[in-house]
């Protein structure tokens, strides 16, 4: 199977559109409002404090999702446990956990508001999703939906060098033809570790158009060898 330095490296592409939610966000007033002061909001669906901004989030079936097709064998587990063996929650409801994927593990941490209209359990399942996204956050999975502003320049006004980036994604992708032409022919697991190493060494990082063209070629191989 492909390596998980590999694997773990498809965490930071970008979710689509329609896996893209709204997240109603607004002051402790505003969340606590009386009823009478709600209104059914047409962006969320929800019944909130007209308001309120609406956040971009993806929700935790989208980050499932994702984790299952990077590794079906992904876990977290909370950090600590308590006396009756259940997770820990600290003393302001929330929760510190540790998320593994293809073997790495790293920390993540979430809360949730209280609320006398949630139902019983409701708020620990909202805990763990926020514990969940921020951890994979860390993978960097919905990297740009957390980060307030743009991660990456893509106006070629404000970027000079613009040019010269696009001229090297063309490269990348006619060196991503040639490679998927190279492994076609590889015949054993050895062949792919030492593609791997040589692209190491080129890149530092392999760009993740050359990474997908690794599994996609070594997949087939396997497929192959059934």
């Amino acid at each position: 199977m492909i390596d998980n330095e590999l694997r773990v490296q498809l965490m930071r592409d970008s979710f689509p559109a329609h896996q893209i939610g709204k997240l109603a966000k607004g002051s402790k007033a505003q969340m606590q409002c009386p009823a009478t002061e709600k209104k059914n909001c047409s962006v969320c669906g929800g019944w909130h404090h007209p308001k309120l901004v609406h956040l971009d989030f993806v929700g935790h079936a989208a980050l499932t999702d994702r984790l299952l097709d990077v590794d079906p064998m992904w876990s977290w587990e909370p950090l600590a446990f308590g006396p009756d063996g259940l997770p820990l929650f600290d003393a302001s409801g929330g929760l510190w956990i540790k998320l593994t994927v293809c073997g790495i593990t790293r920390l993540g941490y979430g809360n949730a508001e209280e609320s006398q209209y949630k139902e019983v359990g409701s708020r620990e399942k909202e805990v763990i999703g926020d514990a969940l996204r921020n951890a994979a956050m860390r993978f960097g999975a919905a990297l740009e939906l957390w980060h307030k502003g743009d991660l990456h320049i893509t106006d070629d006004a404000k970027d000079p060098l613009q040019e010269q980036k696009n001229r090297g994604i063309e490269d990348l992708e006619k060196e991503a033809i040639l490679l998927d032409e190279r492994c076609s022919a590889f015949d054993s697991t050895e062949d792919f570790s030492k593609i791997k190493a040589e692209l190491k060494k080129k890149y530092g990082t392999i760009p993740k158009i050359l990474v997908e063209s690794i599994m996609k070629a070594h997949k087939a191989w396997e497929d192959k060898q059934r």
